[in-house]
């Protein structure tokens, strides 16, 4: 039996994190030869650590075939942005060239993934897309729909965005609704009851120390690409309602978009100027790590996608502050205010107070990663789209 070679392109450590349990599943088909390319910051030793380095978390999981390619430029501008998807498209061309994939496997609505998405089209190699149709009003949005037309095989995570992908003129047979990889996730690990006391809090980040017995709020605040002027601004305004609110918390550093060293400049002055602040400072962590934290937290407070989906199906309390996740898909537990430090305040408040929401299958559905395992195992391949009116 011929085995299907298939690529899956890691170019954050979040796209392990969300997607192990396909990685997982197609590891164990026999139909299967799979082949992982690592780029992007789930490369660089500033979005990584020794204890969550994703190449050699897969080689310990037993993955073989692990590739690495650099092509990240240094800086924080939307120019550096762009030219580093120009050399992810030439990085990943040739690497596509010497694997000779069956079909590569791509998720989100990253500019890294857009040159993945770029270069594989150019070869004529077959694309599936997760994740494909969802909305948010921002550059990713744009990024995410140009990925689903140059995809052939598409697995939305909600039934709005796979009625999106079919008005986009996909192919019906080949757009699948399994629900979201990251739920999926987040009910696997937390089914295996994780304890806050599993994480030594002194052996990770920075900042101020942290009591796992105290109540804490965690903020994940990352950049948007047509804000960037005004990041400093947001910041800084987060920073002081975080401050005054006086409860123990956890802040994950900005991801990698540009505008994220506005951002994280901002930390490190008040990390530096102000001495009797309760914030923790984290990069990532390894997903039981991070779902510990998030199902324990009284509030998730800024603009993740966790907001949206992990948390929508774990209850926990949403604060949405501007403008990033914009018309996404969202159920009850989410609360959305602007960049105005009473309004956080007065919100993180209200949530906090409110405890746990109903648990929301928005993005849940079972099975997701063997379902989307076997639909790329075993599909009928091809290259020439056409518009479906």
């Amino acid at each position: 039996m011929k085995k299907r070679k298939i690529c899956f392109i890691i170019t954050s450590v979040i796209h392990y994190s969300r997607n192990f349990l396909i990685l997982d599943e197609l590891k164990k088909r026999e139909d299967v030869d799979l082949h992982i390319i690592l780029g992007g910051i789930a490369l660089s030793p500033k979005y990584t650590s020794s204890s969550f380095n994703v190449k050699k978390i897969l080689e310990k999981e037993g993955h073989k075939n692990i590739y690495e390619i650099y092509f990240n430029l240094d800086g924080d501008s939307q120019i550096a942005k762009a030219k580093t998807v120009g050399l992810g498209v030439v990085e990943f061309s040739s690497i596509f060239n010497f694997i000779q994939p069956d079909l590569i496997i791509l998720r989100g609505d990253r500019f890294e993934v857009l040159a993945a998405a770029l270069a594989a089209a150019h070869l004529n190699i077959p694309i599936a897309h997760i994740e494909g149709g969802d909305v948010s009003g921002t550059l990713d949005e744009s990024v995410r729909h140009a990925i689903t037309k140059l995809a052939h095989i598409h697995f939305a995570t909600n039934e709005p965005a796979y009625q999106r992908i079919l008005r986009m003129g996909e192919k019906k047979e080949y757009v699948f609704n399994f629900g979201s990889p990251d739920v999926e996730v987040a009910k696997k690990i937390l089914e295996c009851n994780p304890s806050m006391k599993e994480i030594n809090f002194s052996d990770i980040g920075s900042g101020a120390s942290f009591d796992y017995e105290k109540d804490f709020i965690m903020v994940m605040f990352h950049p948007v690409n047509n804000e960037t002027k005004f990041l400093p601004q947001y910041t800084r305004e987060l920073l002081e309602a975080v401050h005054e609110l006086g409860m123990q918390t956890i802040w994950f550093w900005p991801n990698f978009d540009a505008g994220a060293e506005q951002i994280s400049h901002e930390l490190r002055m008040f990390k530096d100027k102000i001495s009797n602040h309760q914030i923790k400072y984290l990069r990532y962590l390894p997903p039981r790590e991070f779902l510990t934290l998030l199902v324990n937290t009284k509030c998730l407070v800024g603009n993740s996608s966790s907001g949206i989906k992990e948390c929508s199906y774990l209850g926990v309390p949403v604060v949405n502050v501007g403008n990033r996740q914009n018309n996404r898909l969202c159920a009850t537990n989410m609360f959305n205010c602007d960049f105005n430090k009473k309004e956080i305040i007065d919100a993180i408040r209200k949530q906090s107070e409110k405890g746990r929401y109903d648990s929301s299958n928005l993005y849940f559905s079972n099975d997701t990663s063997r379902e989307i395992s076997e639909v790329v195992a075993t599909i009928d391949l091809y290259t020439q789209k056409s518009f479906v009116d």
